[in-house]
Protein backbone atom coordinates (compact mmCIF):
# COMPACT_ATOMS: atom_id res chain seq x y z
CA UNK A 1 0.00 0.00 0.00
CA UNK A 2 1.19 3.27 -1.13
CA UNK A 3 2.51 6.09 1.71
CA UNK A 4 0.77 9.16 0.90
CA UNK A 5 2.20 12.62 2.86
CA UNK A 6 -0.48 15.49 2.85
CA UNK A 7 -0.31 19.05 3.28
CA UNK A 8 -1.00 18.76 7.07
CA UNK A 9 2.04 16.10 7.72
CA UNK A 10 4.68 18.51 5.61
CA UNK A 11 3.58 21.53 8.15
CA UNK A 12 3.75 19.24 10.89
CA UNK A 13 7.12 18.40 9.90
CA UNK A 14 8.21 21.56 9.22
CA UNK A 15 6.97 22.91 12.53
CA UNK A 16 8.27 20.28 14.48
CA UNK A 17 11.90 20.66 13.03
CA UNK A 18 11.76 24.63 13.08
CA UNK A 19 14.65 25.14 15.23
CA UNK A 20 16.93 23.11 13.47
CA UNK A 21 16.07 25.04 9.88
CA UNK A 22 16.43 28.27 11.79
CA UNK A 23 19.70 27.39 12.80
CA UNK A 24 20.72 25.72 9.60
CA UNK A 25 20.03 28.88 7.89
CA UNK A 26 21.96 31.38 10.32
CA UNK A 27 25.02 29.22 10.30
CA UNK A 28 25.10 29.21 6.45
CA UNK A 29 24.38 33.34 6.77
CA UNK A 30 27.08 33.78 9.16
CA UNK A 31 29.55 31.71 7.80
CA UNK A 32 28.52 33.67 4.16
CA UNK A 33 29.12 37.10 6.01
CA UNK A 34 32.66 36.12 7.35
CA UNK A 35 34.20 34.76 4.00
CA UNK A 36 32.66 37.81 2.16
CA UNK A 37 33.80 40.48 4.68
CA UNK A 38 36.85 39.50 6.21
CA UNK A 39 38.57 36.67 3.69
CA UNK A 40 37.86 37.86 0.21
CA UNK A 41 39.68 39.98 -0.78
CA UNK A 42 37.89 43.15 -2.92
CA UNK A 43 38.00 43.49 -6.88
CA UNK A 44 37.44 46.52 -8.68
CA UNK A 45 36.70 47.33 -12.01
CA UNK A 46 37.65 49.87 -14.21
CA UNK A 47 36.45 50.24 -18.23
CA UNK A 48 36.58 52.14 -21.41
CA UNK A 49 34.84 52.40 -24.34
CA UNK A 50 36.20 52.40 -27.59
CA UNK A 51 34.80 53.44 -31.21
CA UNK A 52 35.51 51.59 -34.20
CA UNK A 53 35.08 53.91 -37.49
CA UNK A 54 37.08 55.61 -40.06
CA UNK A 55 38.97 59.12 -38.93
CA UNK A 56 38.03 60.51 -42.56
CA UNK A 57 35.99 59.81 -45.46
CA UNK A 58 35.83 61.20 -49.01
CA UNK A 59 31.84 60.29 -49.03
CA UNK A 60 29.61 62.94 -47.58
CA UNK A 61 27.45 60.44 -46.48
CA UNK A 62 27.66 57.66 -44.16
CA UNK A 63 28.44 54.14 -45.66
CA UNK A 64 26.66 51.88 -44.67
CA UNK A 65 28.52 49.07 -45.81
CA UNK A 66 31.76 50.75 -44.22
CA UNK A 67 29.57 50.96 -40.59
CA UNK A 68 28.92 46.92 -41.48
CA UNK A 69 32.61 46.46 -42.03
CA UNK A 70 33.43 48.37 -38.88
CA UNK A 71 31.11 46.40 -36.82
CA UNK A 72 32.54 42.74 -37.93
CA UNK A 73 35.62 44.09 -37.35
CA UNK A 74 35.09 44.43 -33.69
CA UNK A 75 35.31 40.50 -33.46
CA UNK A 76 38.65 40.85 -34.57
CA UNK A 77 39.73 43.89 -32.45
CA UNK A 78 38.49 41.80 -29.46
CA UNK A 79 41.08 38.90 -29.72
CA UNK A 80 43.77 41.62 -30.56
CA UNK A 81 43.11 43.74 -27.35
CA UNK A 82 44.34 40.47 -25.44
CA UNK A 83 46.88 38.97 -28.02
CA UNK A 84 50.22 38.89 -26.83
CA UNK A 85 51.43 41.47 -29.27
CA UNK A 86 49.69 44.41 -26.89
CA UNK A 87 49.62 42.93 -23.52
CA UNK A 88 53.32 42.49 -24.12
CA UNK A 89 54.09 45.88 -24.42
CA UNK A 90 51.35 47.08 -20.88
CA UNK A 91 53.35 44.27 -18.83
CA UNK A 92 56.63 46.15 -19.98
CA UNK A 93 55.77 49.72 -19.45
CA UNK A 94 53.70 49.89 -16.55
CA UNK A 95 56.23 47.12 -14.92
CA UNK A 96 53.72 44.67 -13.95
CA UNK A 97 54.79 41.93 -11.86
CA UNK A 98 52.38 39.50 -13.92
CA UNK A 99 52.14 38.07 -16.77
CA UNK A 100 50.95 37.87 -20.27
CA UNK A 101 48.25 35.30 -19.17
CA UNK A 102 47.45 36.54 -15.61
CA UNK A 103 46.80 39.65 -17.37
CA UNK A 104 44.83 38.14 -19.80
CA UNK A 105 42.28 36.95 -17.01
CA UNK A 106 41.73 40.26 -15.76
CA UNK A 107 40.47 41.54 -18.77
CA UNK A 108 36.82 41.53 -20.57
CA UNK A 109 35.88 42.87 -23.73
CA UNK A 110 32.17 42.73 -24.78
CA UNK A 111 30.31 44.77 -27.47
CA UNK A 112 26.56 45.78 -28.03
CA UNK A 113 25.21 43.77 -31.25
CA UNK A 114 25.31 45.88 -34.40
CA UNK A 115 27.64 48.38 -32.80
CA UNK A 116 30.87 50.15 -33.36
CA UNK A 117 32.07 50.52 -30.14
CA UNK A 118 33.01 48.21 -27.94
CA UNK A 119 33.97 48.17 -23.96
CA UNK A 120 37.34 47.37 -22.36
CA UNK A 121 37.13 46.19 -18.90
CA UNK A 122 39.76 45.32 -16.23
CA UNK A 123 39.51 44.01 -12.85
CA UNK A 124 42.44 44.27 -10.31
CA UNK A 125 42.64 44.67 -6.17
CA UNK A 126 43.97 47.99 -6.48
CA UNK A 127 41.31 50.47 -7.91
CA UNK A 128 44.28 52.71 -9.24
CA UNK A 129 46.06 49.59 -11.23
CA UNK A 130 42.93 48.91 -12.61
CA UNK A 131 42.75 52.60 -14.23
CA UNK A 132 46.19 52.62 -15.12
CA UNK A 133 46.10 48.93 -16.61
CA UNK A 134 42.72 49.65 -18.54
CA UNK A 135 44.48 52.91 -20.15
CA UNK A 136 47.69 51.59 -21.16
CA UNK A 137 45.74 48.68 -23.38
CA UNK A 138 43.63 50.94 -25.01
CA UNK A 139 46.48 53.69 -26.01
CA UNK A 140 48.81 50.51 -26.72
CA UNK A 141 46.06 48.86 -28.67
CA UNK A 142 45.18 52.72 -30.80
CA UNK A 143 48.65 52.47 -31.41
CA UNK A 144 49.39 49.22 -32.77
CA UNK A 145 46.22 48.73 -34.70
CA UNK A 146 47.13 50.60 -37.65
CA UNK A 147 50.38 48.76 -37.78
CA UNK A 148 48.77 45.42 -37.70
CA UNK A 149 45.87 45.64 -39.28
CA UNK A 150 46.65 48.16 -41.80
CA UNK A 151 43.21 50.68 -41.08
CA UNK A 152 43.62 53.69 -38.88
CA UNK A 153 39.80 53.09 -37.47
CA UNK A 154 40.34 53.22 -33.39
CA UNK A 155 39.55 55.63 -31.39
CA UNK A 156 38.83 55.54 -27.49
CA UNK A 157 35.72 57.53 -26.61
CA UNK A 158 36.02 57.14 -22.69
CA UNK A 159 39.34 56.53 -20.85
CA UNK A 160 38.89 54.98 -17.21
CA UNK A 161 38.66 57.20 -14.41
CA UNK A 162 39.64 56.81 -10.65
CA UNK A 163 36.99 57.38 -9.10
CA UNK A 164 36.80 59.41 -5.51
CA UNK A 165 35.40 56.17 -3.23
CA UNK A 166 35.23 53.15 -5.70
CA UNK A 167 32.89 50.12 -4.68
CA UNK A 168 33.85 46.90 -5.10
CA UNK A 169 32.40 44.74 -8.22
CA UNK A 170 33.01 41.49 -5.92
CA UNK A 171 32.70 39.80 -3.93
CA UNK A 172 28.78 41.19 -2.97
CA UNK A 173 28.23 40.48 0.44
CA UNK A 174 24.61 41.24 0.73
CA UNK A 175 23.58 38.78 -2.45
CA UNK A 176 26.12 36.15 -1.26
CA UNK A 177 24.40 36.15 2.12
CA UNK A 178 20.78 36.21 0.58
CA UNK A 179 22.12 33.00 -1.43
CA UNK A 180 23.51 31.59 1.75
CA UNK A 181 20.10 31.95 3.36
CA UNK A 182 18.03 30.35 0.60
CA UNK A 183 20.51 27.29 0.88
CA UNK A 184 20.17 27.65 4.37
CA UNK A 185 16.43 26.76 4.24
CA UNK A 186 16.66 24.61 1.33
CA UNK A 187 19.34 22.68 3.50
CA UNK A 188 17.19 22.67 6.55
CA UNK A 189 14.35 21.66 5.18
CA UNK A 190 15.46 18.70 3.52
CA UNK A 191 17.50 17.41 6.52
CA UNK A 192 14.08 17.80 8.14
CA UNK A 193 12.54 15.44 6.01
CA UNK A 194 15.47 13.18 5.95
CA UNK A 195 15.42 13.18 10.03
CA UNK A 196 11.59 12.43 9.50
CA UNK A 197 11.95 9.78 7.30
CA UNK A 198 14.44 8.08 9.41
CA UNK A 199 12.62 8.02 12.69
CA UNK A 200 10.55 4.65 12.68
CA UNK A 201 9.34 4.95 16.25
CA UNK A 202 5.83 5.40 16.55
CA UNK A 203 4.57 8.16 19.06
CA UNK A 204 0.64 8.60 18.15
CA UNK A 205 -2.48 6.43 17.80
CA UNK A 206 -2.05 7.62 14.13
CA UNK A 207 1.60 6.26 13.70
CA UNK A 208 -0.19 2.67 14.88
CA UNK A 209 -2.71 2.83 12.03
CA UNK A 210 -0.68 4.13 9.36
CA UNK A 211 2.29 1.56 10.19
CA UNK A 212 1.19 -1.35 11.73
CA UNK A 213 -2.46 -1.08 10.06
CA UNK A 214 -3.85 -2.04 12.88
CA UNK A 215 -6.40 -0.89 14.53
CA UNK A 216 -6.96 1.07 18.08
CA UNK A 217 -8.64 -0.74 20.84
CA UNK A 218 -8.23 1.76 23.53
CA UNK A 219 -5.68 4.13 24.69
CA UNK A 220 -3.57 4.16 28.14
CA UNK A 221 -3.10 7.91 29.49
CA UNK A 222 -0.14 9.26 30.43
CA UNK A 223 0.22 9.54 34.02
CA UNK A 224 2.23 12.45 35.78
CA UNK A 225 4.56 12.39 38.45
CA UNK A 226 1.74 14.91 40.52
CA UNK A 227 -0.99 12.07 39.31
CA UNK A 228 1.03 9.38 40.98
CA UNK A 229 1.86 11.67 44.38
CA UNK A 230 -1.54 12.83 44.77
CA UNK A 231 -2.91 9.58 46.16
CA UNK A 232 0.16 9.50 48.55
CA UNK A 233 -0.65 12.73 49.52
CA UNK A 234 -4.50 12.20 50.67
CA UNK A 235 -3.41 9.02 52.47
CA UNK A 236 -1.07 11.12 54.46
CA UNK A 237 -3.67 13.67 55.04
CA UNK A 238 -6.51 11.08 56.25
CA UNK A 239 -4.07 9.53 58.53
CA UNK A 240 -3.34 12.74 59.94
CA UNK A 241 -6.51 13.58 60.67
CA UNK A 242 -7.33 10.50 62.30
CA UNK A 243 -4.42 10.58 64.50
CA UNK A 244 -5.89 13.92 66.07
CA UNK A 245 -8.90 12.59 66.37
CA UNK A 246 -7.86 10.29 68.40
CA UNK A 247 -6.01 12.54 70.42
CA UNK A 248 -8.78 14.75 71.31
Amino acid sequence: MEETISLKDIAVTLRKRLMLIAVLAAIAVAVSGIVSYFILTPVYQASTQILVNQKSSEQPVLDPNQVRTNVEMINTYSVIIKSPIILDKVVQDLDLPLTTDQLTEKITVNSEQNAQVFNLTVEDEDPAQAVKITNAISKTFSAEVPEIMNVDNVKVLSPAVLKDNPSPVKPKPLLNMAIALVVGLMAGVGLAFLLEYLDNTIKTEEDIQNILQLPILGVIPKISVEDEKAPVSKKAARKRMGSETLES
